[in-house]
This record gives structure tokens, sequence and C-alpha cells, in this order.
């Protein structure tokens, strides 16, 4: 009797949780603005606490060596903002350029896409009717997926015009983090329950253990990977090469699915030049990606997440579905937190039980 009350108590609770969820969805008229305008207000601090973390371990290193602790922030926070800032100087005009010719083009683009359709169409026209309408399914399926992914960049880039002041306020809040790193550890240490004090910083220290190195390792790649596809693009003669190159660089710190997503604009260009321009742009795209997978990643990240490949692609597929492109990005980040989160939680719970037998 006792079992079932007990069962009965634990249903009624988790059916309280989801009214408590359904009451609060529905309220989301009420709380999404507010949460929006915190969001706005916490975007810049992230991004300042991102930077710090990548920063930091630098300066510490220097700092082991008898540099000043504020001498060594302003080193390598001058040298870190300093090469963004001639990059921004010396890349912007050359991006925005080639960005604005290539909206000038587009109907060029859409107008060979569309004979390009248009063909696939007439070829498959003698085809069995099922099979031709999945065909036409896939194209119209992949027309929706590319129209969404440029929608959310435009918005995205709209978004970045539109919050020059928040974006202005980064490197003054991400100097005062590096300078102040040790004050905020130990308030947030004070901050902190005793009895989750050690198991919190256990938990921190295996996190940054597989996840330093990989976001780390995983910006340098990009950033060689983007920087040659860039010049090898450039050498080959291929409009918009900065462009191209960049969006290789950023879509390369997806595994696996990256270099697909990054090779796709190259190949639609290069396929309104000529098909030699196509298989130059493919054996580009995917020399880069065999030299990342076989040379800088092992060298420069190594093998620093220690979980299987079928295990990333599963949470690849699972970011991709969840959050598009975003999820697709952050999808091995958050598996590598969950996977900390999971052992340091099963190790809490043999320690109670282990106490509660003793």
């Amino acid at each position: 009797m006792g079992i079932q009350v007990k069962w009965f108590y634990r249903l009624g609770f988790l059916l309280l949780i989801f009214i408590v969820l359904f009451v609060f969805m529905k309220l989301q008229s009420v709380w999404l603005p507010v949460l929006d305008v915190f969001i706005t207000l916490f975007i810049p601090f992230l991004i300042s606490a991102f930077i710090t973390y990548l920063l930091h371990p630098v300066v510490e290193h220097l700092h082991s060596r008898g540099i000043h602790r504020g001498i060594a922030v302003t080193i390598i926070y001058s040298l870190f903002f300093g090469g963004v800032g001639f990059a921004i100087y010396k890349g912007v005009p050359t991006f925005v350029r080639q960005l604005h010719d290539l909206a000038d083009n587009t109907p060029v683009f859409a107008a060979y896409y569309q004979e390009w359709v248009d063909n696939i169409q007439d070829e498959t026209s003698r085809w069995p009717p099922a099979l031709k309408e999945r065909i036409d399914l896939t194209i119209s399926s992949g027309e929706m997926y590319l129209e969404g992914i440029l929608s959310s960049l435009l918005s995205s880039l709209k978004g970045i015009l539109n919050s020059v002041v928040m974006i202005a306020i980064i490197p003054f809040i991400a100097f005062y983090m590096l300078k102040d790193i040790d004050t905020m550890k130990k308030s947030a240490w004070y901050m902190t329950p005793k009895s989750w004090r050690e198991q919190g910083k256990q938990f921190l220290k295996d996190v940054d253990k597989s996840l330093g190195s990989y976001i780390r390792g995983q910006l340098i790649v990009c950033l060689v990977i983007g920087i040659l596809a860039t010049f090898l693009l450039f050498l080959a003669g291929m409009p918009y090469s900065l462009l191209l190159g960049f969006i290789v660089g950023i879509t390369n710190v997806i595994p696996y699915f990256g270099p697909i997503i990054g090779a796709v604009p190259a190949v639609i260009i290069a396929a309104t030049i000529s098909m030699k321009m196509v298989i130059l742009c493919l054996v580009i795209v995917f020399s880069l990606q065999f030299l990342e997978g076989n040379v800088l990643s092992p060298i420069i990240v190594g093998k620093s997440l220690h979980m299987h490949p079928l295990v990333i692609m599963f949470a690849l597929i699972a970011g991709g579905e969840i959050g598009g492109i975003l999820g697709l990005i952050i999808a091995v980040p958050v598996l590598v937190v969950l996977r900390a989160a999971f052992l340091h939680a099963k190790e809490y719970v043999i320690r109670m039980k282990t106490k509660a037998i003793h």
C-alpha cells in the first residue's frame, strides 16, 4: 500500500509540473518581452566572458613567468583587440563591397539556378511519377531551407549593425573581467553554498579540461582554414574570395557537416562561371578539410573531447533540428557540459548511497 501511495504522489507531482509549465507557456506574452530585454543586456557580458575565458590562460602563463598581472592583461588585451581591430579595418570594407556586389548579382545566380532546376525537371519528366515527385519535393525543401538560412543571416547582420553601442562596450567589459578575474572567482566561491563548493570546483575543472582546449583549438583552426581558403580562392580567380573564405572558415567550426555547408555557396557561384571553376572550388575546399582533419586538428585541437564520433554526430543532428545553424555550432560544447554534469551526478548518487549504507 505504501508503494502505491508513493507512486501516486510522484505522478501527482509530475502532473503538477506539467500544469505549471503549461500555464507558464500560456503567459509568455507577459514574460517574453522582459526576457528579451534581459538577453539584450546580458549578451555583451556573455561575449566578454567568452573572450576572457579564451585569453585568461595566456595571461596566467605570462603571469607565471614573472610578469605583473596588469601588464600581462594589457599586453594580451592589446594584441587580441589590436589584431581584431586591424582585421576589421582592412577586411570589412572589402567584405561589405563583395557582399553588395553579390546582392547586385543575385538575379543572375537566381536565373542560373532556375535554369538548372528546369533542366533537372525536364530530364526527370519521363521517370516514374513517385520518383519525380520525390525529386521535386527535395528541391523545394532545399529552397525553403536555404531561404531560412539567408533570412536568419540577414536578421543577424541587421541585429549586429543595430547594436553598435553594445558591441563597443564589450572590450571594456572584457578588460575588467581579465583584470579582476581573481576577485570574481572569490565572489563566486563565497556565493556558492558550502556543500556545493568542492563538487562545483571539480565540475568546472573537468568541463574546462575538455571544452577549453577544444574551443581554443577550433577557433585557431577555423582562422587558419579561413585565411587559406580566401588566399587559394583568390589565386584561382574566384569572385567574392574574402566572403567565401569567411564562410568556409566559420562553418569549419561545425564538425563533419561544416565542410559541406561551407562548400555550397562557393560551388553555386562557381557554377555560374564554368565547370572547371566548380571542380577547382571543390578541390580547394575538400583539400583544406583534409588538411584540417589530418594535420591541423590533431596537432592544435588533439583528442580533447574523448568522445566517439557517432556520439558527436548524434549531438550535431539533434542541435541542427533544435536550433538550426546555431544549434550545430553549440551542439558539441553543450554535449561536453552535459556529459560532465551526468558523470558528476552519477558520482554524487554513488557517494550518497555509500554514506547511507555506512
